[in-house]
């Protein structure tokens, strides 16, 4: 795995924006939104569970993982802060996240149990996120007409997913977990993720009066169902996890490599003092 940098964005959060902040297309700002509400939460969560399983390594497989354990948590950690500044921007618009809520509710009901099934919950929600992260550095006209500062929040996310998508399911596999478990898992989020994706973006797009526009609906089937939609085009990519030889290593992250490289003027480095801190942030 390539070495995780963790990265300070430089764009302004603290500025307001448009309540249709994605080139006017409603649905797409209601579908992005969703997304962005369900982060903080994820993020802590994926945290906690690499954290949980770290813990019951042998001290040599905890040596072999720090270095990616540390650059995962880095990275999470600095996008759940940045999605928490870009959603009170959201609350204050009269968007109520429904999203976290039931999230923590189910989640509730894993307390005590075996932390690799929480990991194994992690790691195939980091494939939904890779796979949506790859098609949208893959369809960046998606975002046309967007804020730059929030195109670049969400394409810069997009290539950090790409980078880290691989420590959950290695930790995974090295704490023992088994595929059929993985593979239940990996249908029990394909349900949950999608209904709340479904349940979240339908309530944005009621409370800014969209959801029963023409143009709402046509623009849901071309970014979701269309040539290249995320849908349409991710079919593969969501079959192949339940091979026994998927490895996220297989998906190609070459977009994410050149994002970065091309947009270096976007964010710095932060020293490993301050990856250490991010790590360590609760």
């Amino acid at each position: 795995m390539t070495d995780l940098v963790v990265r300070r964005l430089l764009i302004d959060l603290q500025t307001p924006f448009e309540r249709n902040w994605c080139g006017g297309d409603a649905f797409a700002t209601a579908f992005f939104n969703a997304l962005s509400m369900s982060f903080p939460f994820g993020e802590q969560f994926f945290i906690d569970a690499v954290r949980d399983v770290v813990a019951t390594l042998s001290a040599e497989d905890q040596d072999k993982f720090r270095a990616d354990v540390r650059g995962f948590i880095g990275q999470e950690a600095t996008h759940r802060r940045i999605h928490a500044l870009f959603n009170a921007h959201l609350e204050s618009q009269g968007l109520v996240d429904g999203w976290s809520p039931r999230a923590a509710s189910r989640m509730q009901l894993m307390e005590g149990a075996d932390p690799r099934h929480a990991l194994a919950v992690t790691a195939a929600t980091e494939h939904f996120t890779a796979m949506f992260a790859e098609w949208l550095l893959a369809h960046p006209e998606v975002l046309e007409g967007a804020e730059s500062r929030l195109a670049t929040m969400w394409l810069w996310h997009s290539a950090e997913e790409l980078e880290h998508k691989a420590v959950a399911f290695d930790l995974y596999k090295a704490a023992g977990g088994s595929d059929p478990w993985r593979n239940r898992w990996f249908r029990r989020v394909t349900l949950m993720f999608l209904g709340d994706l479904a349940r979240q973006t339908v309530a944005n797009l009621r409370h800014e009066g969209q959801l029963w526009k023409w143009a709402t609906w046509k623009s849901a089937g071309r970014i979701l169902m269309g040539k290249g939609g995320l849908l349409r085009g991710n079919w593969g990519a969501w079959r192949s996890y339940f091979r026994a030889d998927f490895h996220p290593a297989h998906q190609d992250s070459s977009l994410s490599a050149r994002w970065l490289e091309d947009n270096r003027a976007q964010y710095t480095p932060v020293g490993a003092a301050a990856a250490e801190a991010a790590a360590d942030f609760q």
